[in-house]
């Protein structure tokens, strides 16, 4: 059986890279539209990517709008700043959102129709040039084929992919995730987290997938309370870099799972960050997925230290589960009912929820493929 595994052509890690960026970009397009957020603006960091620019000689617009995880609307407001302002590439800046939002921007300056008649179809057209700087360790954006994005008429979160949303240019830069504030971290890296868990107990994993999944997992269980903690520590926060782009190279060839389908429903319908929604449902949906696979479960406990190697299976990845929930509650994931959540108006859309978990796919990638009634359960666990 031969494997498939796709990168961006080229990445590049490190502390002040970006003062490297236009080296890395000279004729890839005239001018390039940034997309990100008002936070970033506001943080600083989009002077930074404009000093690069301006050094390099290479004119570019910004466009700040992705302030939420993104729309349509958000998309295609950003369209109309890239043509009107003759942007011939793009570079996000930005968490999981203004990468989203530049991906899709990208693909739409080419494509026809709406967005919405891109879900589940294979992307793949020529698209402009996209660098991707993550300013959060946590989504893996900056390397993946996946973009999602909110169908506004039907509040449903669409999965959209291909190889053209690949970025050609990653820039991995810990400098600026240091502007995160601990909740930010908490949540990015516990996505990235679940990024590394699900593609290593997918069942589309493969042997390079495996590489980068456990060296992710093993970083943040390290690191990712430290950046809680001292969001300043340089090492910890490259650390964190680099292993949310491991896991997100690891996810992109081998597919997320249950955690992130029953994830994407919750967030469309009741407004709640990706990575928190991820987080809140871990542990509940780690007890359901053990059960068939057992052994890939086990050797996660074994390489967070709760396992020995002699330890059986089932007794390590028992530790597993329970050292996951542990170190979610230490880095202070609420519950739905803590982040205002009414239980009423939850329980009433489970049924599109877990419909709209099944129709992404991601949940059938998991070894114990649930059904729509097992979804239902595990939402209902969350209470």
């Amino acid at each position: 059986m031969g494997y498939t595994f796709m990168v961006p052509a080229k990445i590049i890690s490190g502390e002040n890279v970006i003062a490297e960026l236009g080296q890395h970009i000279e004729g890839k397009g005239t001018k390039a539209l940034i997309v990100t957020d008002q936070f970033m603006v506001k943080f600083g960091n989009v002077a930074k990517v404009e000093s690069a620019l301006q050094a390099a000689g290479i004119p570019f617009a910004v466009y700040d709008g992705a302030n939420t995880e993104p729309t349509d609307k958000i998309v295609e407001a950003g369209l109309a700043v890239y043509r009107q302002e003759k942007c011939d590439f793009i570079i996000a800046l930005g968490g999981g959102s203004p990468i989203d939002t530049a991906k899709a921007i990208g693909f739409m300056s080419t494509a026809e129709g709406k967005i919405s008649d891109y879900m589940h179809v294979n992307i793949d057209m020529p698209v402009p040039y996209l660098v991707a700087i993550p300013t959060t360790a946590g989504t893996g954006s900056e390397v993946t084929k996946n973009t999602i994005i909110s169908d506004t008429e039907n509040n449903v979160k669409m999965l959209l992919g291909g190889p053209s949303i690949i970025p050609s240019l990653a820039v991995v830069d810990p400098t600026f995730t240091m502007t995160a504030p601990a909740s930010v971290t908490a949540n990015t890296g516990l996505d990235a987290l679940c990024h590394a868990i699900e593609a290593y107990t997918s069942r589309k994993a493969q042997p390079l997938t495996d590489t980068f999944a456990l060296s992710a997992i093993k970083k943040i269980h390290k690191y990712l309370p430290i950046c809680y903690q001292d969001g300043h520590n340089v090492e910890a926060r490259l650390a964190m870099s680099l292993a949310a782009t491991e896991a997100g190279i690891a996810f992109n060839n081998s597919s997320v799972t249950i955690v992130h389908g029953m994830s994407r429903p919750i967030g469309a319908l009741f407004h709640i960050p990706h990575g928190l929604s991820n987080a809140m449902l871990l542990p509940a949906c780690l007890e359901f997925a053990i059960e068939e696979n057992t052994a890939r479960f086990a050797e996660i406990g074994r390489l967070m230290g709760v396992a020995e190697d002699s330890t059986p299976d089932d007794q390590a990845a028992a530790s597993m589960a329970k050292e996951v929930a542990r170190f979610c509650k230490a880095l202070d994931v609420p519950t739905l009912a803590e982040k205002g959540v009414d239980k009423d108006e939850f329980f009433a859309q489970l049924d599109k929820m877990a419909s709209d978990a099944l129709e992404s796919g991601s949940p059938q990638n998991t070894m114990r493929i649930p059904t729509k009634e097992d979804l239902k359960e595990i939402y209902k666990n969350l209470f």
